[in-house]
């Protein structure tokens, strides 16, 4: 799955995501635990790990995405 960072707390490492279809997602820090996001911005593409289902989604795991 893929979004948008819409909003990033560089002190607390929380954020929020807005995935392609719409829906708005809050992260938590421990999201980017084991990831080198030093940089990461609103406006930045990233793909999410999730866990749940619709009305349950939980951001589980963050990676920038990069042009190869």
């Amino acid at each position: 799955m893929q979004g948008t960072v819409s909003a990033y707390d560089a002190d607390t490492h929380d954020g929020r995501v807005l995935l392609d279809d719409g829906v708005e997602l809050a992260f938590p820090a421990s999201a980017l635990d084991g990831s080198r996001l030093r940089l990461l911005r609103p406006g930045q593409r990233v793909r999410l790990e999730t866990t749940g289902t619709a009305g349950s989604l939980q951001v589980v795991g963050l990676q920038i995405l990069t042009l190869h």
